[in-house]
């Protein structure tokens, strides 16, 4: 199993990173990797999404959202083709103008591929930092 965490802070309100976070149907748009994303069940709250993304491998798999707003938004996996386990979260800290993120992020790959280590990682690591930059540039725009 694959852990990562990250902290930043971006030039952003709290408000718009939240916004930038839930708004799941437009991170296409914006986050590398992401090529589709639908509503399976909607909720202010606790949302169930399915994500399809393309790194390295072609991956489906749907998150059970849970949001308590301008402070968190969690994750739990519900399904996934390849995913035993995807969990983490989004921590914001209002610092009055600015936002202190942290992403937290743990993920497990189903069965024995040659090279699953490294899916794993670049799904935790490698791809952390730029998904960061990414919602922070986003919530800027918002």
């Amino acid at each position: 199993m694959a852990k990562a965490e990250r902290t930043e802070v971006f030039d952003v309100p709290i408000e718009k990173m939240y916004q930038a976070i839930i708004d799941y149907k437009s991170y296409p748009q914006f986050v590398d990797g992401v090529k589709n994303v639908s509503v399976v069940s909607e909720s202010a709250d606790a949302p169930t999404i399915k994500y399809d993304i393309s790194l390295i491998k072609e991956i489906t798999y749907t998150l059970k959202m849970n949001h308590k707003k301008n402070q968190e938004v969690s994750w739990s996996l519900v399904t996934g083709d390849m995913m035993k386990v995807n969990n983490g979260r989004w921590t914001l800290k209002d610092l009055g103008g600015k936002t202190e993120v942290t992403y937290s992020l743990e993920v497990e790959l189903k069965g024995f591929l040659p090279g699953l280590g490294m899916i794993e990682k670049t799904l935790v690591s490698t791809n952390l930092p730029m998904t960061m930059k990414a919602f922070g540039k986003r919530a800027a725009g918002l």
